[in-house]
């Protein structure tokens, strides 16, 4: 069977513009990749230690390290694998992923006299590509203030060389880093919630504006794309589905349907 060249043009386009979640174990990692895909970006889930010529051959145009119930301040605990700033992609730190991002580039994490779990209010700092412009209320003197979710038992004591601080709170002095040079971001808060009323703000700046990713990841594109990949597999041959009725089984089976027709049986 023949490949169909406007297919692959179209499977290659969909594909190019892609996000890395490194994941450290923690609970709102699925939620990282749901707002990346709603921002229209494809993008994939893999342990944060996973083979080094698997992160090489992915090939992302950023990576977004996740966060996690480890601490920093442990032996033994996961770091942030030094291929991934070899990449030389932007990468956005979240919670225990900025704490790594801070450990590896020489900062220091301590543990927190006050551990913050729920709602805080940030105050943006340094006119960061990141933060800049997104806010949800705005202090007398014209700072700019983010609701968001807080989960987090240690702290960044200690911001390492090249970065600046871009966000603080009341009991985290240092709730953000960033090097806009690099396109490297630490966030000590989960913009993935829904809690965080401009998390998809946030993480669509990172993922369009600083990753440069467009947004063609759309459940309409996805389908032609799938509608071409068939007519490049099937050609002019029938197809024998069997059906279970379940929810995989349905939709490749409406996917046929539309793309050949009476080939299907």
């Amino acid at each position: 069977m023949s490949t169909d060249p406007a297919a692959a043009a179209t499977a290659s386009t969909l594909h190019a513009d892609r996000i890395l979640i490194l994941d450290f174990g923690g609970q709102y990692t699925q939620l990282i990749a749901r707002r990346v895909r709603e921002a229209g970006v494809y993008c994939e889930l893999h342990p944060y230690d996973m083979d080094v010529g698997a992160l090489r051959d992915f090939a992302p145009r950023g990576v977004i390290l996740s966060g996690g119930p480890a601490s920093v301040t442990d032996d033994e605990t996961p770091r942030v694998p030094s291929e991934v700033f070899d990449l030389g992609v932007p990468v956005l730190g979240i919670c225990y992923g900025m704490q790594a991002m801070a450990e590896h580039f020489g900062g220091a994490v301590v543990n927190s006299s006050h551990h913050e779990y729920g709602y805080a209010q940030v105050r943006a700092r340094g006119h960061s590509q990141l933060l800049r412009d997104i806010e949800d209320h705005t202090t007398p003197e014209g700072y700019g203030l983010l609701d968001v979710w807080m989960s987090h038992g240690d702290r960044v004591d200690v911001i390492p060389d090249g970065f600046k601080l871009i966000a603080s709170t009341d009991n985290a002095p240092i709730a953000g880093i960033g090097d806009d040079q690099r396109g490297l971001y630490g966030i000590q808060f989960h913009p993935e919630v829904t809690h965080t009323r401009q998390g998809g703000r946030i993480l669509g700046r990172f993922v369009h504006d600083i990753c440069g990713c467009g947004d063609l990841w759309t459940p309409g594109n996805i389908i032609d794309d799938n509608i071409a990949r068939i007519h490049a597999q099937v050609g002019g041959d029938a197809v024998l589905l069997g059906l279970s009725g379940g929810v995989d089984s349905s939709v490749v089976a409406a996917l046929l349907h539309h793309a050949i027709g009476d080939q299907l049986t």
